[in-house]
């Protein structure tokens, strides 16, 4: 059995949408045995993959194929990761959380005493 590389990272819940993932791909952020690849590339279990996805790196072994999206403990299934990859994750999500980006926190439009507090500033 074989799948697309975009429509497996979309089934084992990589990116949200298989649009996103193929964008992913053509724009180099996933690679194939360390080779890029197109969005069509078919997938087989045990091709190795190279993922970026926004500020997470992954390095998996595709274990099995699925073309349907399913809940992520399923989804988990799919792929198992290297203990390097697994390490990595980890510690950028430790930096994330000691010292997140200033801003992070902010959510939506500002309130008028920001308003004001902006306006102030700028002016």
């Amino acid at each position: 059995m074989r799948q697309r590389v975009d429509k497996w990272l979309w089934a084992a819940r990589f990116f949200k949408t298989r649009s996103l993932a193929a964008a992913a791909v053509d724009g180099g952020r996933v690679k194939w045995n360390g080779q890029q690849v197109k969005p069509a590339r078919e997938l087989t279990p045990g091709d190795e993959l190279d993922i970026v996805a926004g500020e997470l790196r992954w390095s998996v072994i595709v274990r099995a194929l699925n073309a349907q999206r399913r809940p992520a403990p399923e989804a988990r299934l799919l792929y198992e990761e290297s203990a390097e990859s697994v390490v990595r994750r980890q510690q950028q999500q430790e930096i994330r959380r000691l010292a997140p980006m200033p801003g992070a926190d902010l959510k939506g439009r500002p309130t008028k005493k920001a308003g004001r507090l902006i306006r102030g500033f700028n002016e």
